[in-house]
């Protein structure tokens, strides 16, 4: 069962504020108002665990919200934001309709009272929130809403912020795979995964009791962009540092917590030239991607092994 609510009749859901529930958390870390005495004593239990977890949770919604006003600006329109979490500061809709105001969004979370919650405060014009889960991607690519808000062969923005490090690196590789291979050519994949040294993974592994959390290698981080070309600089980076044009350095062994970083985009494919010859779809002063930051390149890591932080609420 996911924390913090409780069910009485099929479709129906009770909230239940004398338990904590990880997404009202992570808003309480964020600044926000969605929270009761049950998610404040359990945010702050987690901090004295480990008190960095409310710091990366804002350096990751900044990165976030970097990411999604650059697609903006690189023309994206439409956006999928898989494991959105409890709506709260700089949500995805926000920063890109304040590019365009054309722009649509596809909430999804795998916990019905998100869901209900999202339904109320988000939707809007081009706005939506369905209840899904990240490991059945055809359900969710499949869903009515998706297919309404998503144009298929228009670019797209894939979110997936904090959710995969709840897979083991095998599980979220083929996800990832077959998220990449849905997206349009043009469209970006934003890609966050909470990272650590091993003793603190462990640590917070035994604490984080709604689901369980996975140690991915930098290495492998950088394996989820296989077959994307990922935006580089900043390339795989620590998601404070995370802004394109901005060279940063190779991510390595720093300290006991961070949040590696990602966008990356699917090419368009090459086509022939009168005579058989290979040249690159059109490509303009900003590349096949659309990029305004030096080319993009394929990712590369070699750095030390990590361990994770979760991100509310998927797989609770």
């Amino acid at each position: 069962m996911v924390s913090g609510y409780a069910r009485t009749a099929p479709g129906q859901v009770l909230l239940d504020t004398s338990r904590p529930n990880i997404a009202r958390v992570y808003d309480y870390w964020l600044g926000g108002k969605d929270s009761f005495a049950a998610d404040r004593a359990e945010a702050d239990r987690l901090l004295a665990i480990w008190p960095p977890m409310a710091r990366l949770s804002r350096e990751n919604r900044q990165f976030l919200s970097h990411a999604v006003a650059w697609l903006a600006k690189q023309g994206i329109r439409q956006f999928l934001d898989i494991g959105s979490g409890l709506p709260t500061v700089q949500n995805t809709h926000e920063t890109a309709q304040a590019i365009d105001p054309s722009c649509r969004v596809v909430y999804v979370d795998y916990d019905p009272v998100v869901v209900n919650h999202a339904k109320v405060l988000l939707s809007g014009q081009g706005v939506d929130a369905i209840m899904g889960d990240l490991r059945e991607p055809d359900t969710i690519l499949g869903h009515p809403v998706t297919r309404q808000l998503i144009r298929p062969g228009e670019p797209a923005g894939l979110i997936l912020a904090l959710v995969l490090h709840f897979l083991d690196a095998g599980t979220a590789a083929k996800l990832m795979r077959e998220y990449a291979n849905w997206l349009p050519d043009g469209g970006y994949a934003v890609v966050s995964v909470g990272a650590g040294d091993q003793e603190t993974g462990e640590a917070l592994a035994r604490e984080y009791t709604p689901a369980t959390l996975y140690n991915h290698s930098p290495g492998q981080v950088a394996a989820l962009f296989d077959g994307l070309d990922i935006i580089d600089p900043p390339g795989l980076a620590d998601a404070r540092d995370w802004y394109p044009g901005k060279p940063t350095l190779c991510p390595g062994p720093r300290e006991a917590g961070r949040i590696l970083a990602g966008v990356a985009c699917k090419p368009r494919p090459v086509r022939l030239r009168a005579g058989g010859h290979l040249m690159p779809a059109a490509r303009t002063s900003k590349g096949r991607c659309a990029s305004p930051v030096p080319g993009p390149t394929r990712v590369m890591a070699s750095v030390a092994s990590t361990a994770v932080l979760g991100r509310p609420s998927q797989f609770r």
